[in-house]
């Protein structure tokens, strides 16, 4: 498997959630990844790209999670003999108090999921006796594992919420908790550690799960593709144990941004995102050890890693207020604002690029933090998503440091607003036309030429720059999307002088599906599912179909 931008590849982006099997208990998983991992395999792709898969909080965004390392339990596949542990009787047992069916159909029903697959894990605990690999599991990991099983556990004395700041008073600082568990009684300190150990075990068999199926992809030619979030959230066991590290006063985000007209509060005062800040200094005195074990974990995983917002490591948007009062700031005038928050205002942190100073500070330290991240994840290749506003210095750095950032062809502009050609970019990047953020190619086409429609305007803008990236005619009332469309647009995709060209699974497929919103809660984030199996999709001819000309372009572009 080479993977060097020396040799131009292709993948997909498929959110795991989002997979089907004939067998699945609701929810995308590592059995369901093998399969797409094959199916890719078949048509050329040579890499597939996930979302993040540490676990997730109760809002069930992957960009949220409640640990910077651990695992999502959801993600894994769980039958009679996997884990070792888990018994015929005791899978038929668990799975019979719950509707399968209804759990099967539709998007992802992730609270009565989560109940199935932790019920599961019970199971298989509870006959666990012990080993000398999951000892040395342990004892490898105790920098993040000690603290997120102590956590997690603290989690189930509060009603599974992880909002350590509305738990009971002894349970809101790890000093206080702990103090709290010593003098309780021996039965209740004795319960406490074997949840402890349950957690640990999840993530025992967590990590042994996903290991296998990065060799499994390897030997399938394929390369997995993770993803870190440049931030972790505020109700997580890293900032509940590294206190001090966090600006917990203040929320990370993504400045104004005009292109998402789904939510006003991202129009005008930009994305407010929830993330605390980071506490560089103090972590710096630490030798950024936080930031090396985060990588060291998923480098175990993936064989490329994408960096979320990779502008942060520069600087960051800053709100001096929580997401939960962006209703209240919205209808504000700035001097409104202001009065509302004792005269604070968002604004980039640690510092703004207003001046020349201030500039090669960002790009200096940003590189520091980035050469961290680059000695830790050893021969696993690192790529930073550079997009939104980027500062005329990140990608100029982030090429120095050998990270690949990203095109997205209908964003990349000469000076005067001519689309810049494919063949103009960089041999270290990665083009895409949509992330899981972006509505998809199909359901652009149709708001283009939906004349009532708020958002046809933006993608008829879209589709045009598109259209200039193919070379080919801007699509007009009349024009087919498969047959005028599809083909020229993947091609053009492919012959890019890009390393890798990323297509989500739903413009593969030429799908409306999205699989978030940026800016709201809707129901339908994060919990999208794909309508056919991977097996389905094996089979069915019209996807067959399409996958030929997939095979043809990629052939004919050299990404095979």
């Amino acid at each position: 498997m080479i993977l060097s931008p020396e040799k131009k590849i292709a993948g997909v982006l498929a959110p795991l959630f989002a997979l089907r099997t004939e067998s699945d208990l609701g929810i995308g998983d590592l059995e369901a990844l093998r399969q797409f991992v094959d199916w890719a395999a078949e048509i050329g792709f040579k890499l597939v790209q996930l979302l993040p898969i540490n676990e997730m909080g109760g809002d069930h965004s992957p960009y949220n999670a409640i640990s910077a390392v651990a695992i999502e339990p959801t993600t894994l596949h769980l039958v009679p003999g996997s884990p070792a542990d888990l018994t015929r009787e005791d899978f038929d047992e668990v799975i019979g108090e719950f509707d399968l069916d209804k759990l099967r159909k539709g998007a992802v029903k992730h609270d009565p999921v989560r109940r199935l697959k932790m019920a599961l894990l019970e199971k298989a605990q509870a006959r666990f006796t012990g080993s000398p690999q999951f000892d040395q599991f342990c004892g490898a990991e105790a920098a993040w594992l000690d603290d997120y099983a102590f956590f997690r556990a603290l989690m189930e004395e509060n009603g599974g919420r992880e909002a350590w700041d509305q738990w009971h008073e002894q349970h809101r600082r790890p000093d206080a908790a702990k103090e709290w568990l010593g003098v309780q009684a021996a039965e209740v300190r004795e319960r406490f550690s074997e949840r402890e150990s349950f957690f640990k075990y999840i993530q025992w068999v967590a990590f042994d799960q996903w290991i296998a199926a990065r060799s499994y992809a390897k030997e399938r030619g394929v390369a997995l593709m993770g993803d870190i979030p440049f931030g972790v959230n505020l109700y997580s066991a890293d900032v509940y144990s590294r206190h001090d590290e966090f600006a917990i006063d203040w929320s990370g985000g993504a400045p104004p941004e005009p292109y998402f007209k789904d939510d006003a509060f991202t129009q005008k005062w930009g994305q407010n995102w929830g993330i605390p800040l980071y506490r560089w200094d103090v972590m710096r005195s630490r030798n950024l050890d936080w930031w090396r074990w985060r990588v060291r974990g998923v480098r175990k995983i993936f064989h490329v890693f994408r960096i979320d917002h990779v502008l942060g490591f520069y600087r960051i948007y800053a709100f001096p207020w929580r997401p939960a009062r962006n209703a209240e700031m919205l209808p504000l005038s700035w001097e409104q604002m202001r009065e509302r928050t004792g005269g604070a205002f968002p604004q980039f942190y640690p510092r703004d690029d207003s001046t020349w100073e201030n500039c090669q500070t960002n790009r200096r330290e940003g590189e520091e933090y980035l050469r961290v991240v680059l000695e830790e994840s050893g021969d696993t290749r690192v790529v930073g998503e550079d997009l939104g506003t980027v500062p005329d210095y990140v990608r100029p750095s982030l090429r120095s440091l050998g990270v690949a950032g990203f095109k997205i062809p209908q964003w990349e502009n000469y000076p005067d607003g001519r689309g810049i050609s494919g063949g103009d970019y960089q041999r270290l990047s990665v083009a895409t036309y949509a992330t899981h953020d972006h509505k998809s190619l199909r359901a652009l086409w149709e708001d283009a030429f939906d004349q009532s429609g708020p958002d046809s305007e933006q993608a008829r803008h879209d589709l045009v720059k598109i259209a200039e990236f193919a070379m080919l005619p801007a699509p007009k009332i009349g024009s087919d999307y498969d047959r005028d469309f599809y083909a020229p647009i993947m091609e053009a995709l492919f012959r890019c002088e890009s390393w890798i060209a990323l297509v989500m699974i739903t413009d593969l497929l030429a799908r409306k599906d999205r699989f978030n919103v940026p800016g709201t809660a809707a129901n339908s984030n994060w919990s999208r599912r794909m309508g056919k199996t991977v097996e389905d999709l094996k089979k069915n001819r019209s996807v067959r179909k399409r996958m030929r000309v997939i095979r043809e372009l990629l052939e004919k572009t050299g990404r095979i």
